[in-house]
């Protein structure tokens, strides 16, 4: 069956040179969401356990430098928990960027279309137009799907963190 081929080639030439950076945008940034979940469903367990451990292993539990310990050890359990975020943070922001990337050189190149040919065909300027609005789509997509595997993950981070302080607390008693 050739459809999927065919179509999704016809996609990417319909969207330009700035389609192919925001599609390598993606695939960088749904790997570095699916690592951190694997992180958090086979890593995270076992380092919160350890930092408790160590946390556990101290007999002195309210001087002042007990608390610093404490604030070190919740710190790298932080850390951890937050290990790509901003990279992750950083390409779901640019992701809109490289849309508007495409839309400005998609309407160059209709603009370059319409100075070379002397017309406004309008056949020939929907390609460009093709150009300039399928990056931007795209752009959006990639960001608001990044956005709201960020946001999930941020909550996480803060969940797992703040769950480490608590067992740090009533270990006090």
């Amino acid at each position: 069956m050739p459809f999927f081929p065919d179509s999704l080639n016809g996609f990417l030439d319909r969207g330009g040179p700035v389609l192919f950076v925001i599609m390598a945008a993606a695939f960088v940034m749904w790997a570095l969401i699916i690592e951190r979940f694997f992180y958090f469903r086979l890593s995270h367990s076992e380092i919160a356990r350890e930092a408790l451990d160590k946390w556990n292993q101290r007999t002195d539990h309210s001087s002042t430098y007990a608390h610093w310990v404490k604030e070190k050890l919740v710190s790298e359990v932080r850390q951890k928990a937050q290990q790509n975020v901003a990279i992750l943070r950083a390409v779901v922001a640019l992701a809109p960027l490289l849309g508007l990337l495409g839309t400005v050189t998609g309407m160059v190149w209709v603009f370059d279309l319409m100075a070379i040919t002397g017309s406004s065909d309008a056949k020939a300027m929907s390609a460009g137009v093709s150009r300039a609005t399928i990056p931007t789509m795209a752009g959006m997509v990639v960001s608001l799907s990044g956005l709201l595997a960020t946001m999930d993950l941020d909550r996480k981070v803060r969940r797992e963190v703040a769950k480490v302080e608590d067992k740090m607390e009533t270990s006090r008693a």
